[in-house]
């Protein structure tokens, strides 16, 4: 079957199989390796794009049912040459390790930020609540995305904050890291 989309703003038209999923058309068909493919079981959020400006979890969604709708990938966040604050706030905020959940993440922050320009960390906590970060401890995430939101307010007039504070993760508790959340 034949399916069009529109990617990172341009059309694209594919022939494909009715079962592909969409991170495989994004990996294997547009050559878009920043959207990684985890868990295949929808548990991780690695494979977060955004299909329509909401985030979802493109190894749950098939490539045909992206057909006539807009996909952005974390290759779309940037701009003519410029990161997007959500990029730049992961680097100067030290919000990945690895790497391998960033693009999810990204993606996920920036519908968050769009649709909430001053979340409160608990806020972003929720946000990100459907994936998983075995890195970080996601203090340094919900830092990266704190950043990104008063870069683009135009409130952020200090370097960013190196520090874990005491207060983010209360002691004993495990980091954030369900199932559920905005990212399904």
């Amino acid at each position: 079957m034949q399916v069009t989309m529109t990617v990172n703003g341009e059309e694209v038209t594919r022939e494909i199989e009715g079962r592909l999923l969409l991170v495989h058309f994004l990996r294997d068909h547009l050559q878009l390796t920043g959207t990684h493919w985890g868990c295949d079981t929808s548990n991780c959020g690695t494979c977060v794009v955004r299909l329509d400006g909401e985030p979802v979890k493109s190894c749950t969604v098939l490539a045909a049912m992206a057909g006539g709708h807009e996909v952005r990938t974390v290759e779309g966040l940037e701009q003519n040459g410029e990161l997007d604050p959500v990029q730049r706030g992961f680097i100067e905020c030290h919000g990945l390790q690895c790497g391998f959940c960033t693009p999810g993440m990204m993606m996920t922050a920036r519908a968050l930020l769009d649709s909430d320009p001053d979340p409160s960390d608990e806020e972003i906590r929720e946000a990100i609540s459907g994936q998983i970060c075995r890195c970080t401890g996601y203090a340094t995430i919900v830092r990266s995305i704190r950043w990104a939101a008063a870069e683009e307010a135009g409130t952020r007039t200090t370097a960013p904050d190196t520090e874990a504070p005491a207060a983010e993760q209360p002691a004993g508790e495990e980091p954030v890291a369900t199932t559920t959340g905005s990212a399904s």
